[in-house]
């Protein structure tokens, strides 16, 4: 059984649909750079281990990532989920646990990499929008998209409403993706990655307009 670990910011509402999705994997552990995440709860709620390493008390991203590194391999880890993980990670540790890692971003990656992508579509004046599945590269939203969630915009849209409907999509196809992981469906190989064993060329579309 592949055990997970979700690192987590804020509220923890992918972890939530993580939990809720009765993964074939487990979710041995959630750690979080802030003691006061409500995630936190959520995960104790659920019976799984958490760990506060809180990013201030240390000099540097570097040593920070390190003591994190040294949790999950106390943890054993196969896989490291991002849930609204907000701190950049050191070269290091993404190179550590390449293959190992996956995120979610809040756009049709490769568009609209980075900050604010919900008003930056509506600046646009995009149809489409929703969020992508990945995995986690030393380049800033850069890694193979294994899956993406796909909404029209509508006419009365805001930055927030987008937002709120987003999160709708990345509670239903996040457990998705952790799950073909666990499962065997999605691989990263040496010869890059596998879905079913066919090379991905194009991430996975779930559409909900």
């Amino acid at each position: 059984m592949i055990k997970i670990a979700v690192l987590v910011s804020g509220s923890g509402s992918n972890l939530q649909a993580l939990i809720d999705a009765n993964l074939s994997g487990q979710i041995v552990g959630v750690i979080s750079n802030k003691p006061e995440a409500y995630a936190l709860e959520r995960a104790a709620k659920a019976g799984i281990q958490t760990a506060v390493i809180e990013h201030k008390q240390y000099p540097n991203r570097e040593a920070f990532d390190d003591v994190m590194h040294q949790q999950l391999l106390d943890w054993d880890v196969d896989l490291v989920v991002l849930a609204g993980f907000m701190r950049i990670l050191s070269a290091k540790f993404v190179k550590a646990w390449e293959g190992k890692m996956l995120n979610i971003h809040p756009s049709l990656l490769p568009y609209y990499k980075g900050m604010h992508t919900h008003q930056r579509v509506l600046n646009t004046g995009d149809v489409l929008h929703g969020c992508t599945v990945h995995y986690v590269t030393a380049e800033l939203d850069a890694g193979q998209p294994l899956a993406q969630g796909v909404l029209k915009v509508n006419l009365h849209d805001n930055a927030t409403s987008l937002a709120n409907r987003v999160h709708v999509l990345e509670h239903l196809i996040y457990p998705q993706v952790v799950e073909w992981i666990c499962t065997g469906a999605v691989q990263h190989t040496e010869q890059g990655v596998l879905y079913r064993g066919q090379a991905i060329k194009e991430p996975v579309q779930f559409c909900r307009f």
